[in-house]
């Protein structure tokens, strides 16, 4: 009897059949469509995030740049520069980040300034005014 059920079962063959298979396939390309752009969307928040912060740790050193300054976000009739040139707010502890540059967009006056991020990935720019004190994407 235990012959015969070994034999039964080296005569049929183990497997997969096709229509199993493009289940299989079928299943998991759906899932991939799900994935991919849910995928896209957290790299672009966190390019954005990254913006964010460049444009904070800018604020941040353009006040103490200010308070060095009795003040004045203006040398005389002059905007300092955010990298490079001096006055620079790198002096005040600012610290590039990859990828993003920001730029100080306008000081009318000497009481109020706006700051400009662009990331080299694509995503909106941002900017950051003294007078709201939050990252958004309408200009100043």
């Amino acid at each position: 009897m235990f012959r015969r059920f070994h034999e039964k079962l080296k005569e049929r063959e183990g497997g997969f059949t096709l229509i199993e298979l493009l289940v299989v396939i079928l299943i998991i390309a759906i899932l991939a469509a799900i994935a991919i752009p849910v995928f896209l969307s957290q790299r672009e928040k966190g390019w954005t995030a990254q913006s964010e912060s460049a444009l904070k740790n800018a604020a941040t050193a353009y006040e103490s740049f200010a308070t060095g300054n009795n003040g004045d976000y203006m040398v005389g009739t002059a905007v300092p520069a955010v990298l490079g040139a001096a006055p620079s707010l790198e002096a005040e502890g600012f610290n590039d980040i990859t990828g993003v540059d920001v730029t100080i967009e306008a000081s009318t006056t000497n009481s109020s300034y706006c700051l400009m991020a662009v990331h080299t990935q694509g995503v909106d720019d941002l900017y950051y005014s003294s007078e709201t004190g939050q990252p958004t994407d309408v200009a100043c």
